[in-house]
């Protein structure tokens, strides 16, 4: 069951943090956090997705949702990050209107 909510929300979370690539490249800011945050975030969560498509791991269901832990501890550690970068990107859209 696990396993499945976890494949369900990788997709959604790379669109969101694609989305926040392309918001956050035409702010001009002086942290580049698409390099600093957005891009290791997708290697991650690509190389995330490619394991559990991968051969190696599609007869383990049982043993993956014993796992629970690890996915729920991803899915925070993206979660908590996307919702951080969407603060710095409102942030940094006020600071811009204000100059």
């Amino acid at each position: 069951m696990v396993d499945r909510v976890y494949k369900a929300d990788l997709p959604a979370l790379k669109k969101t943090l694609k989305n926040l690539k392309e918001d956050f490249s035409g702010l001009g800011s002086k942290t580049d956090w698409t390099e600093l945050r957005i891009d290791p975030l997708l290697k991650h969560l690509e190389s995330l997705e490619q394991l559990l498509r991968s051969d190696q791991f599609s007869d383990e269901s049982l043993r993956l949702t014993k796992g629970v832990k690890f996915f729920h501890s991803d899915l925070v550690y993206f979660k908590t990050n996307v919702k951080e970068l969407k603060k710095i990107l409102q942030s940094e859209r006020a600071h811009t209107r204000i100059k």
